[in-house]
């Protein structure tokens, strides 16, 4: 081989991994839009995943997921939805905070959206229908908002001599979700037969500690938790603050109570953030969210902490026991 040829050939031998490497193509990307902070979410945000893995989808691998996280600043989400956009992101997910969905909603009418939320999306103006979306959104919900009631019921089933209450929202959740959690407060006072039940707002973590104190001063006998992205992922300190203060108290969150709270009663995160990666996964294949019917998680799960309930000095009713899905002693 003459010199010329030789140094030739070198050069292509360089230039072919490098030209290789540049047609290699670009890995889709999935924006994940969540309300909470990464480290409350950490287990969710597994679901997921793991939902993508389900159609095949592993991060970093297959797909590139871009996380904007709020940390419990509802009013961040529109600028993170923006971002996303921006990025061009082939699909934007979003949790369980209504807020996120109507944040990304408002960001994009292209972008394909699949959100998470506890409320009713027809009725919030998400989507056409259950079963046609229309336009790019699509999702999970599990109506957690409308079975309050039910988490009422629960915890003056546990106290029945109660005759005051107390129940715990975030005035910085969507305004229709807020005004339905009152709504429902108002009409239990009458139907459950107690004299009253207090509202009691937080929005940040030193507010919780206030709200349980008030709880008390106001004479109530227990406390409901409302569906709330902030609430969830303060599951820990909510617990270690109804067990401080000795306030029966039940939550949506199955978290709240392997963590020492008493009860919980509603549907399982991980299962939900789940069927929201399996839904992201599918569109990435090419199916469009107007072709996908928005999922209801009908699944709802009874959970109580006995040893909990002792440590309050409560007795649990065998009936309730044994309604329960799971009873942790």
């Amino acid at each position: 081989m003459k010199r010329r040829e030789f140094i030739k050939f070198l050069g292509g031998a360089v230039a072919w991994p490098l030209t290789a490497r540049a047609q290699q193509p670009t890995l889709p990307a999935v924006g994940f839009l969540n309300a909470a902070s990464p480290g409350q979410f950490a287990h969710v945000a597994r679901a997921f995943r793991l939902g993508l893995n389900e159609t095949g989808y592993v991060e970093d691998r297959t797909v590139v997921i871009e996380y904007r996280w709020a940390d419990g600043q509802y009013d961040r989400l529109p600028a993170l939805a923006a971002d996303l956009v921006s990025r061009r992101v082939n699909v934007i997910a979003t949790g369980s905070n209504i807020i996120a969905a109507i944040a990304a909603k408002a960001a994009t009418t292209t972008i394909p959206i699949v959100f998470l939320t506890g409320g009713d999306p027809v009725k919030d103006g998400l989507v056409a229908s259950l079963n046609r979306p229309g336009a790019n959104l699509t999702g999970v919900t599990t109506l957690n908002v409308e079975i309050g009631p039910k988490r009422f019921e629960v915890l003056r089933e546990l106290l029945p001599t109660a005759t005051i209450m107390a129940v715990l929202i975030n005035p910085n959740n969507h305004p229709a979700v807020v005004e339905t959690q009152i709504r429902q407060a108002q009409a239990l006072t009458h139907t459950l037969g107690l004299q009253m039940i207090h509202v009691l707002q937080a929005t940040t973590e030193r507010d919780l500690d206030s709200a349980f104190s008030t709880a008390i001063q106001r004479g109530a006998s227990g406390l409901v938790i409302n569906p709330d992205t902030f609430f969830s992922g303060q599951s820990a300190q909510l617990a270690a603050l109804a067990l401080r203060h000795a306030v029966p108290t039940i939550s949506p969150y199955r978290e709240f109570v392997t963590a020492g709270g008493l009860m919980s009663y509603g549907g399982s995160l991980i299962d939900q953030y789940r069927l929201v990666g399996v839904y992201v996964g599918r569109i990435l294949k090419g199916e469009k969210p107007v072709d996908l019917p928005v999922q209801q998680v009908t699944k709802v799960e009874l959970i109580i902490n006995l040893k909990t309930a002792k440590a309050l000095g409560l007795s649990v009713a065998p009936s309730l026991l044994a309604r329960a899905d799971k009873v942790i002693e």
